[in-house]
């Protein structure tokens, strides 16, 4: 059996694979080595994704672990494989970055650019079984295009200045219970402020059939194309994320309006990872 990981700080999704296909899908705390210790992430897979598994490990044993995440770079990712193979003696253990894990997911061994649209955004030049080229995202203040921090932090920026009409902005304050000094508050002086502006973009899904709205997120997804699609070669083009698959309507539309030929656009990458790595599943020993 083979076991997948596609992690995020919040998250990680977890799928045990056997060689008939047969799979069981767990979900634990999210790992990311920049924020944890790899004691800190061994006792999370034990304590967490073993009991959750062990009914399941009596069909036979993991042999190999495929695990993509964010902060797991060339640094980091050696922490996690040790984690790992702390809780999983016999087993292989592969750590990639979530970008690989996206590029593998969506365009499997097809050359194309693959793109993350979530809280935060990223994107890669892929040919097939490495990375070409990377714009780098930079974080929702200086980047991270197309992301959902950087679609909360337009919104309300254009809110507060009155670039949007009254009425949205009382609305908006009334539905998050918000006013504006405690928003302040919350971007300039709070952890995590990009978590907390991408929760804030719901707002914009919730009100597509305004024109305002509607145009401020048609302008979003241009600006990703003119400052990160342009400086990839135009191949195929696949999303990943809660952003590129809420707002699919208005991306598609902006792509085509582009000429950007579209792969696809998936919510999770699970399921592509799977098929990526179905032949790497061992036939189960009983």
């Amino acid at each position: 059996m083979i076991l997948i990981a596609d992690s995020g700080s919040t998250k990680t999704h977890w799928c045990l694979l056997t060689a008939s296909g047969q799979r069981s899908e767990f979900k634990t705390e999210g790992i990311n080595p920049y924020f944890q210790t790899e004691e800190a992430i061994r006792s999370n897979v034990a304590d967490t994704l073993l009991p959750q598994m062990g009914q399941l490990l009596w069909v036979g044993s993991v042999t190999r672990i495929f695990f993509y995440g964010a902060g797991c770079t060339p640094e980091k990712s050696p922490m996690v494989a040790s984690a790992l193979k702390a809780v999983f003696r016999h087993a292989e253990v592969e750590v990639n970055s979530d970008m690989l894990g996206a590029a593998r997911a969506l365009l499997q061994h097809s050359e194309g650019v693959a793109c993350i649209l979530g809280t935060g955004s990223n994107s890669c030049h892929y040919d097939g079984e490495k990375f070409v080229k990377n714009v780098p995202a930079l974080g929702f203040i200086l980047g991270d295009e197309g992301s959902g921090a950087v679609l909360g932090k337009r919104l309300v920026a254009d809110l507060l200045k009155n670039q949007l009409s009254e009425e949205l902005k009382e609305q908006f304050l009334s539905e998050n219970n918000l006013t504006q000094a405690e928003i302040i508050d919350r971007v300039y002086r709070q952890p995590f402020p990009n978590r907390f502006l991408a929760s804030l973009s719901k707002f914009c899904a919730e009100h597509m059939d305004k024109p305002m709205i509607r145009n401020l997120v048609y302008y979003h997804f241009e600006e990703f194309v003119n400052r990160i699609l342009r400086q990839y070669p135009p191949v195929p083009v696949g999303f990943v994320g809660s952003i590129a698959y809420y707002y699919r309507e208005e991306l598609e539309k902006v792509l085509r309006n582009n000429h950007v030929q579209l792969a696809q656009i998936v919510q999770s990458p699970m399921e592509g990872l799977i098929t990526y790595h179905q032949a790497d599943a061992q036939p189960t020993m009983l």
